[in-house]
């Protein structure tokens, strides 16, 4: 079986990390790229994300996911299974799956509910809510975002079942 490329998203507190370093680990050659290292990596002159965002941050936004999406491309020509995991909503979705020339390449979204983010916010040693509420963010998920590739409602499930899900579009 040809190794794939999977983009995961989903709001903060959505289980993006777990779930996308538990499927990577399923592989036998696996890889796990956190696109939240590419912003980390901008140490001055960095320009975040808001819901106004300025137009250099959405400048920085889109060179992150260039930058995630030719690593993963990098990776799957040398043969790595590749998870890439970021924060990804609204038209910008279809926008850095076509940066993503691997193939296969899967868009997984995880969408818990709203009460379930609030409830995995409020249970986490540090806040990922800052310049965005919880409802913001879940909103421009379940209301501006492209209904493309696998959405999956995590509020219920285990990271193991999330990885089981998305291993089943294989099957």
């Amino acid at each position: 079986m040809q190794p794939a490329i999977y983009l995961v998203t989903g709001p903060m507190a959505a289980g993006k990390s777990t779930v996308s370093r538990l499927l990577a680990q399923r592989f036998e050659r696996g890889v796990y790229l956190e696109g939240d290292l590419f912003r980390r990596s901008i140490v001055s002159g960095r320009a975040d994300m808001t819901p106004s965002a300025s137009a250099e941050a959405l400048e920085q936004l889109r060179l992150r996911y260039a930058l995630g999406a030719a690593t993963a491309d990098a990776y799957h020509r040398a043969g790595f299974a590749v998870v890439l995991e970021d924060v990804v909503a609204g038209p910008m979705l279809e926008e850095y799956r076509s940066m993503i020339q691997g193939e296969p390449c899967h868009v997984i979204v995880l969408l818990p509910t709203y009460e379930a983010l609030v409830a995995r916010e409020s249970s986490r040693p540090e806040t990922g809510y800052t310049d965005w509420t919880v409802e913001e963010l879940h909103g421009v998920f379940a209301t501006d975002t492209p209904r493309i590739g696998l959405w999956l409602d995590t509020s219920d499930q285990t990271p193991e079942e999330t990885v089981d899900a998305i291993l089943s579009i294989e099957s």
